[in-house]
């Protein structure tokens, strides 16, 4: 490891080495079978949720189809970093060449701003059904859905492409360790030899990535809000409150990690509680949307019955 924390200012970095979740060996089993747990789960609940969604007729809803992509995106989620973080705690820290820590880099970017959108659309879809039910079919029809969804997933990898090429040009010619266990923006720009510039930037945009689709997140829920208490059944306000509760638990969770993250000033980071930060959007959230989202809903588990057979 000496030879790559020696570099001279005049040789780039063709490597970096991801210190990993945690040094203690002690620990390091226990870790993986946690984190291998969460892996499997997470794959084997999105891709039940996907196969219900388009092989039941009943769940052909926008509602569920939103569902579907965000399950879809939660799987390429732990794909993206869980198998390195699973060899990390078997190996010890993990050597990954500058062109495969960009590439990790761009899809995790990629998957972040998607998710933002994709819980904006959600929310906006709740919002729809709620508050404006009887126009709900002509505002929600499929191409509308399906243009949401497609802005979603091309406007995150437009986006991203962007953000990686312009880490990815940056100068690294000094230390080449990553105090984390895959390769974020945060960790890469403090190695970089233009900081103060770059990180004003991933600031800025972060604010305005999040923020925005936060604040339409926020607005759908909060006229929903209102609507429900405006509501003259007290069975419709507990079922409505019941629906949108599972949601806003999913949002909350999501954006107080990854606002705290990368829209907060530099001298108050720490990296260690940036790791369990990490562990919070990268591998739970990822195991407990679908959960949340499915827990206390009828039509799921009428068509989960119903596929296995289940009286």
């Amino acid at each position: 490891m000496e030879r790559y924390l020696g570099l001279t200012n005049m040789t780039r970095v063709q490597e970096f080495i991801l210190r990993g979740l945690s040094s203690r060996v002690d620990i390091q089993d226990a870790l993986f079978a946690v984190f291998l747990t969460f892996y499997l789960l997470t794959l084997l609940e999105n891709t039940l949720m996907i196969y219900l969604i388009c092989s039941q007729s009943e769940l052909h809803k926008p509602m569920y189809f939103f569902l579907g992509n965000l399950s879809c995106l939660e799987m390429c989620n732990v794909l993206v970093t869980m198998p390195r973080l699973l060899m990390e705690l078997c190996t010890g820290p993990y050597y990954i060449s500058f062109t495969a820590c960009m590439t990790q880099l761009f899809f995790f970017v990629s998957l972040i701003r998607i998710e933002c959108t994709l819980l904006a659309s959600m929310a906006y879809d709740c919002y729809v059904a709620i508050c404006h039910p009887l126009h709900y079919p002509l505002l929600m029809w499929p191409q509308v859905c399906l243009g949401l969804a497609l802005s979603s997933w091309l406007g995150g990898l437009l986006v991203s492409v962007v953000k990686t090429t312009c880490i990815a040009s940056f100068s690294y010619c000094g230390p080449n360790v990553l105090n984390r266990f895959f390769c974020d923006v945060s960790p890469l720009l403090n190695l970089s030899t233009h900081v103060a510039l770059t990180e004003l930037v991933d600031f800025i945009s972060a604010i305005v990535i999040f923020c925005g689709t936060l604040l339409v997140a926020l607005a759908s829920y909060s006229a929903i809000g209102v609507a429900v208490l405006h509501m003259p059944s007290a069975a419709a306000r507990r079922r409505y409150f019941s629906t949108c509760a599972s949601h806003l638990v999913v949002v909350g969770i999501f954006y107080s990690a990854a606002l705290f993250i990368y829209c907060r000033p530099s001298h108050i980071k720490s990296m260690d509680l940036n790791k369990v930060l990490s562990v919070i959007y990268t591998v739970v959230t990822p195991t407990c949307n679908l959960i949340i989202h499915c827990l206390r809903n009828k039509e799921v588990h009428t068509v989960l019955r119903k596929t296995l057979h289940l009286p």
